[in-house]
């Protein structure tokens, strides 16, 4: 009988005793602390970064703008990476697996190297400075996680473009933000064809509107030969420094931007959001461990493109935050056959998944049949985000992806948001299938009807009525 003929749309499913027991967050000790005091929760949470300067105050809050952790100092890069050295200098910290069955495995220690020569490339062999915005147009390679990285080493503001979109679409984006530094490949693979991007990016500046970009940095995915305009064009192997071992990461007020990541939003034209350094890695960070129970032994694989704000705070910062290691794969869910992903959870021993219900029900459309021939059994939580995913989906990922065994955390959240708002806490909620489930400690939500009045019931609008840290800035 399928999953589907004997669904009930009233089921009930708690994790196990076992999962309980283990996990991060297991009580209403999280509720209970922001309930009690919502901004000493925060402060709770944002003292488990490191700062240079602590704040003077939690909250400013002259609606609708808000600051957090006012005149508070750190850097991102700092956080992500310098801090966890002394203990996790030889952990793993991204494992790379490209299309063509490539791999790289980065320590913690070699991601701190190779992020500090992309950061001294691009401070000193390109004269970007703090606060100027350079466009990464990469694909699903270790680099660009790196180079997110040496951006908010020196302060600049990086803002990712998905490989996949046009010339046009990347041209607007590069005015809007008025970018000084373009940082792109010769190509990449996908589903075994290159795509040119290189190409793309000359086609996007080919415009007089865009003579303020200075420098074209190139990495070499393909090592197919591209143009390179004189004077502006350059591989990133041949500027790259590789004596240097450390590059000094910039002080960084709480509310200095850290990234733009455009957004269509209900518009259709894309819309930079802002986001800053303080209230968004303090989410990251909290979000990352409460959400997902992240662990040291985890291997931990969002499939999101970094072109997406998913992929920014639960590919990116949030896991390398918390020391965790991330799995990255540069290829599609559907090449070199229906059975990729399921092959790497077996091979690279994936324990957390998070991936799209637009994937999920491509998974199930192929059948479970597919599943057969691949351990799966390394899996011990499973992650849903992007849209709403339908009661049958959610339980043929919980019945035949986690073997009824791995809890699902249906996460609602947004661009705009920056983390994770509304979901199950794996180790303490039950979970109802197509309920995304109650807001995460420290964040507050209602319903209202038409007319403004709270309500108590399923349906009406969701209204986020109190700022949190991670809330966009602009």
């Amino acid at each position: 009988m399928s999953i589907e003929s004997h669904y009930k749309s009233d089921a009930i499913i708690y994790p196990s005793k076992e999962f309980c027991e283990q996990a991060t967050v297991n009580s209403n000790a999280l509720h209970e602390k922001a309930s009690k005091d919502r901004l000493e929760f925060w402060d709770f949470q944002a003292n488990k970064l490191t700062w240079y300067e602590k704040w003077d105050k939690t909250l400013q809050w002259d609606r609708p703008f808000s600051k957090w952790f006012v005149n508070g100092k750190l850097n991102a890069s700092y956080n992500c990476v310098d801090r966890h050295l002394d203990y996790y200098a030889t952990k793993r910290a991204i494992i790379w697996r490209g299309e063509k069955g490539e791999e790289i495995t980065l320590t913690y220690e070699q991601l701190h190297i190779k992020v500090c020569q992309y950061a001294q490339m691009l401070s000193v062999r390109c004269n970007v400075k703090k606060g100027d915005r350079v466009t990464l147009y990469m694909p699903l390679v270790p680099e660009l996680a790196i180079a997110v990285l040496a951006c908010a080493r020196i302060g600049a503001i990086h803002s990712v473009v998905f490989a996949g979109f046009s010339a046009q679409s990347l041209r607007e984006r590069i005015i809007d933000s008025n970018s000084k530094c373009i940082i792109t490949a010769d190509g990449g693979y996908r589903r075994g064809k290159i795509i040119e991007l290189k190409q793309i990016v000359d086609s996007a500046l080919d415009s007089l509107e865009l003579d303020f970009v200075e420098n074209v940095l190139v990495f070499k995915r393909t090592n197919k030969p591209v143009s390179l305009t004189s004077g502006r064009d350059s591989y990133i192997d041949e500027l790259l420094d590789i004596s240097i071992d450390d590059f000094k990461p910039a002080y960084m007020d709480s509310e200095d931007p850290l990234f733009i990541l455009y957004t269509s939003g209900t518009t259709g034209k894309p819309k930079g959001i802002v986001h800053t350094t303080g209230g968004y890695l303090t989410h990251a960070q909290y979000s990352t461990k409460a959400v997902f129970d992240l662990k040291d032994s985890d291997v931990y694989w969002c499939t999101a493109d970094i072109g997406w704000i998913t992929g920014h705070t639960y590919l990116v910062y949030g896991p390398l935050l918390n020391a965790g290691t991330v799995f990255m794969y540069e290829g599609t869910p559907d090449y070199p056959d229906n059975g990729i992903f399921w092959e790497l959870i077996q091979t690279y021993k994936i324990s957390i998944f998070y991936t799209a219900p637009t994937a999920i029900r491509l998974f199930m459309k192929w059948g479970e049949a597919v599943l057969k021939y691949y351990d799966l059994s390394s899996l011990r939580l499973l992650g849903s985000v992007g849209e709403p995913i339908n009661p049958e989906a959610w339980m043929w990922y919980y019945t035949h992806v986690g073997n009824q065994n791995c809890p699902v955390v249906d996460t609602w959240w947004q661009t705009e948001t920056g983390g994770v708002m509304i979901t199950t806490l794996p180790g303490l909620d039950k979970m109802k299938p197509g309920f995304a489930g109650k807001p995460l400690p420290g964040i507050s939500a209602s319903l209202f009807s038409n007319e403004g009045d709270e309500i108590k019931k399923d349906g009406g609008l969701l209204s986020l009525t109190e700022p949190w840290p991670s809330m966009a800035r602009g």
